[in-house]
Order: C-alpha cells, then sequence, then structure tokens
C-alpha cells in the first residue's frame, strides 16, 4: 500500500490541493494528515478518498470539524491514533506533545510514527520504529508532503512548489 502523507495546511487550500494532487499522481492510496487541519475547505479535499487525521495544536473547532470529517466518511483519530494498514502498525499524532511523543518511541510498539508539528521533513530509524515527518504546506520553505510504499519501506518526499 502506498501512503500519502501531509501535515500542517494551516486552512491553506492552494496548497492542500496542490498536495494532494502531486500524492495522487504519485500514487497514493490512503492518506495521513498529521494535524493544523485548519478547517472544512481542507477536508472537503479528502471526501471520497481513504483518509485519517489528527487534531494539531491549531485546530481549535474540533468538534465541529470531526462532525464534518465524519459525514464525509473520513476519519479522525482525535490528537493520537493507530491505524493497522498492509499489515504495519501505524501512530499518528501531530507532534506537539513531547511527553506522548517519547512514549510512542520507547513502546517500540510501532512500525511508524507519523507527525508533523516542526514544518520540517524529518526521516529518523529508532529501534524498530521509524518517524516520519512530512514537512508541511504552510510556513514552510521548500513546502512537501511524503509518500511511503508500506511493502518496501520506500519513503520519498515531494517537494511543492510555493503557491
Amino acid at each position: 500500500m502506498i501512503l500519502g502523507i501531509l501535515s500542517d495546511t494551516h486552512d491553506r487550500l492552494d496548497a492542500m490541493k496542490a498536495g494532494l494532487s502531486a500524492l495522487k499522481s504519485a500514487g497514493a492510496e490512503y492518506y495521513i494528515h498529521c494535524g493544523d487541519v485548519g478547517g472544512e475547505s481542507i477536508l472537503d479535499q479528502f471526501a471520497g478518498l481513504p483518509a485519517a487525521f489528527v487534531w494539531g495544536n491549531n485546530d481549535f473547532e474540533r468538534r465541529i470539524l470531526a462532525r464534518y470529517a465524519e459525514q464525509l466518511g473520513i476519519r479522525c483519530l482525535g490528537v493520537f491514533g493507530e491505524l493497522e494498514l498492509d499489515g504495519k502498525l501505524l501512530a499518528i499524532t501531530h507532534g506537539d506533545d513531547p511527553i506522548l511523543n517519547h512514549r510512542l518511541l520507547d513502546s517500540q510498539k510501532y512500525d511508524y510514527f507519523f507527525q508533523g508539528h516542526t514544518h520540517i521533513p524529518k526521516d529518523q530509524r529508532i529501534g524498530r520504529t521509524r518517524l516520519i515527518n512530512p514537512g508541511a504546506l504552510h510556513r514552510a520553505r521548500p513546502k512537501t508532503v511524503a509518500v511511503l510504499d508500506l511493502q518496501t519501506d520506500d519513503l520519498r518526499y515531494i517537494e511543492i512548489p510555493l503557491v
């Protein structure tokens, strides 16, 4: 399975559309948003796609957005979520809670741990867990998203032209 991973859209619809288009072109089959979604217009882009997201520290209308996401068939995982896809166990959080981050990494339970928040791409293996930050689509230079093949463990960052 090919994952499309993005984060920190901060309600920037133009950047979201460009990032999602790049992920679709790269063959993404499932989409994960690592928080700081921003608003309904961002969630609209996931309508009809297999997708899940977590809350970021700048997602303020959580109850409203959670209900909206449910209507669109998008999984809201709260501040932290686990997914099992293609035989791999994934942890997803925004990354703004250092205690949670350490607990997840120390558990060595996960194949992958996805987080955003820093707006900086990161790929680091800590024990059995691969920590991946896709970068950001707002206040980042360059703006990036990531594509991960769960079968081959191949990770690729895609730079999104400034919009």
